[in-house]
């Protein structure tokens, strides 16, 4: 069962998701914030293992919301939540740990499907966003082994705690491999860095 936990400041939206939610049965809604504040402490009472969460909150934004769960929480998956598509707050949200980017102007079947693959550890984001990154290199060339495989799972949605579970390694190594690997293709962030896993599909020889 996914544990749905709803960020957002307007009750009118969080009440029309929960309607539409209700018949699914395979997601429940364990409670909703109309803040970071709130957000943040409704997740010791309701541990979810999912959180739609609103870009623009009261009191502590997503932004800070979702590094601050992201670096507490590993386990549990956030989706950006928002009516911005522009480039600056995609890599903020992304940058923070976010999994999932969608925009409050799509339909609610998108939102299930975004709640759902999210869910699985896959990444999600809006079709209506562009996710074009300008690449300067080529990473099949200048990509170590390692360095691919951390892209492929950094890709499938794993944070640094579960790249490092998985392949034996330290945190601290995965977080080293990522900086590598942002700088060896001459991107930005690790907002750009997921976007260019997704986008290469893991499809190195």
């Amino acid at each position: 069962m996914i544990r749905l936990l709803i960020a957002e400041d307007h009750q009118a939206l969080i009440d029309g998701i929960t309607s539409y939610i209700a018949y699914e049965e395979d997601i429940e809604v364990v409670g909703h914030a109309n803040d970071g504040e709130e957000l943040l402490a409704l997740i010791v009472k309701k541990m979810p293992t999912v959180i739609l969460c609103d870009i623009r909150m009261p009191k502590i934004d997503g932004i800070a919301a979702t590094k601050i769960i992201t670096e507490k929480y590993p386990k549990i998956k956030v989706i950006a939540f928002t009516m911005f598509d522009q480039q600056e707050a995609i890599d903020q949200m992304l940058a923070a740990g976010a999994q999932g980017y969608v925009l409050k102007n799509s339909s609610l079947d998108v939102v299930l499907e975004a709640i759902r693959k999210v869910d699985k550890g896959e990444t999600y984001f809006d079709k209506k966003i562009q996710l074009d990154v300008p690449i300067k290199n080529s990473s099949k060339s200048i990509l170590s082994s390692r360095e691919k495989e951390i892209l492929m799972l950094i890709g499938r949605g794993n944070t640094s705690h579960e790249i490092a579970s998985e392949l034996f390694i330290g945190k601290s190594t995965v977080d080293t491999h990522r900086k590598n690997m942002i700088r060896k293709l001459g991107l930005s962030g690790s907002g750009e860095l997921l976007r260019y896993a997704m986008q290469k599909k893991y499809d190195f020889d």
